[in-house]
């Protein structure tokens, strides 16, 4: 994990496309500024850890489907992906 230090105003960029800005610091809570093109999704994390576990169980019902992605390219009895999708294991 790679840690930084920042002060209110000043930013990070991850890649080209985002950049997360410290918009206000009081005691042990910082508020983020994200900025990031729309097709990257940006959740606090409580709320992505919500939104997997939605897709695999929805994914249960439909066994043959990516439960990470949703395409339709997902072999059940091998566990395997054979979709490009990025979480792909």
């Amino acid at each position: 994990m790679l840690v930084l230090s920042r002060r209110k105003d000043e930013s990070i960029m991850i890649g080209d496309d985002v950049e997360i800005t410290i918009v206000d610091v009081r005691g042990d809570k910082v508020r983020l500024g994200i900025n990031a093109p729309r097709s990257i999704p940006v959740h606090r994390k409580e709320i992505w850890e919500k939104i997997q576990k939605e897709k695999e169980e929805a994914a249960l019902d439909q066994p043959d489907i990516c439960p990470y992605c949703g395409c339709p390219e997902y072999n059940q009895e091998k566990q395997h992906f054979m979709c490009d999708c990025d979480r792909n294991r």
